[in-house]
């Protein structure tokens, strides 16, 4: 028998072939920055917040700066409303007036967006100063409906919807990049092997330019000057390095029984048995049938038997070095369930065999 979870086991490669510099990092600094902000959406078909406390003072905020007063002690009718938290992405130079995506959330009682439209309402940073003003109609691709007995029926998420550019940026993002004396590159993932390549790689471009600092950061000396400096990162960028061999990784989702195994993976002189104890039991209950005119009473009376079998009752052994493939088919072999899988690989790793990092999501 094959577990199916370990005839599609998938398995990482090492690199063949290589990579360009912009797909091994980034330079440091050059990245995204997350907005927030509060708002309400109107024209919701009853499916709002009603009259929540946080809601009607915020309506009376907004109709207070439109020039309309709400009488004291008059809370407005808000089923068509809805209090949402707003999140955009503010990608790296972004310059006033170019447009961004944002996401809307319900935070309140509302069932639905969909059909209504978000009030202009302020982004903040993470320093306190605004940086977009988002507006527009919302797209949501979920739907909810309650019937009148209260019985609901929910397509997706309802409650979350989003405007194709539906914020304008109104503050740029100061990076910093043209004036600093030296620029800094930073890998994705740490290896002290792939940034000593990446320096080599640029060096033999640029000579003289990058120096390694630590297993993440390449130091750049660039020419100043926001032109001749864009050309300098956009040349490396597109320069190609070979990368060093992965290191060895089991990846193990324990809840899903999903298993990754990259090529780096090797195995020490080891065993494995896998087997599997079946607990058989039987119940046939007889009929007590009592002689003819022994003043006994008919019953029934259980009978049980019990049986064990043992299957898959195999041994797999491994020789020294041995490989990714080898462990599949060894495991294949042994036919082990995803959760079995998982167990496997534990043992292995404290009995020291697997010569891998282990890491459980």
């Amino acid at each position: 028998m094959v577990a199916a979870a370990l005839a599609a086991l998938p398995v990482l490669g090492t690199a063949a072939h290589a990579e360009r510099v912009r797909d091994l990092g980034e330079f440091q600094g050059v990245r995204s920055n997350q907005l927030t902000g509060y708002g309400i959406v109107v024209g919701l078909p009853g499916t709002g917040d009603d009259n929540l406390e946080y809601l009607t003072q915020a309506m009376r905020g907004v109709s207070g700066r439109l020039g309309v007063q709400l009488p004291a002690g008059v809370a407005p009718g808000l089923k068509n409303a809805a209090a949402v938290m707003i999140t955009a992405d503010l990608p790296a130079f972004s310059k006033p007036g170019q447009r961004i995506d944002v996401t809307v959330s319900t935070i309140g009682k509302a069932k639905s967006l969909r059909g209504g439209a978000l009030v202009l309402a302020p982004l903040y940073g993470a320093d306190g100063q605004i940086y977009a003003m988002a507006q527009g109609n919302l797209a949501v691709g979920g739907l909810g409906i309650t019937a009148k007995d209260g019985s609901q029926l929910t397509v997706n998420v309802p409650t979350v919807g989003r405007i194709a550019e539906g914020a304008t940026v109104e503050r740029a993002v100061d990076t910093g990049f043209d004036r600093n004396e030296v620029l800094r590159w930073n890998l994705f993932d740490a290896d002290f092997l792939n940034a000593a390549r990446v320096r080599d790689a640029i060096n033999t471009r640029f000579p003289g330019t990058a120096s390694v600092e630590d297993g993440v950061t390449v130091a750049l000396r660039l020419p100043n000057g926001s032109d001749a400096r864009a050309s300098a990162m956009a040349a490396i960028e597109a320069i190609e390095v070979s990368p060093a061999e992965a290191a060895a990784k089991v990846i193990v989702n324990s809840r899903t029984g999903t298993v990754v195994i990259n090529s780096a993976v090797r195995l020490s002189p080891a065993a494995i048995s896998h087997g599997k104890l079946v607990i058989k039991v039987d119940e046939k209950p007889r009929v007590s049938q009592p002689g003819p005119f022994s003043n006994g009473q008919t019953a029934v009376v259980p009978s049980s038997q019990i049986s064990v079998e043992e299957q898959g009752n195999h041994v797999a052994l491994f020789k020294p070095g041995a490989s990714l493939s080898s462990l599949v088919n060894a495991l294949n072999k042994l036919g082990v369930s995803p959760s079995d899988l998982v167990a496997i690989l534990e043992a292995l790793k404290q009995a020291g065999a697997l010569k891998a990092e282990m890491v459980v999501i």
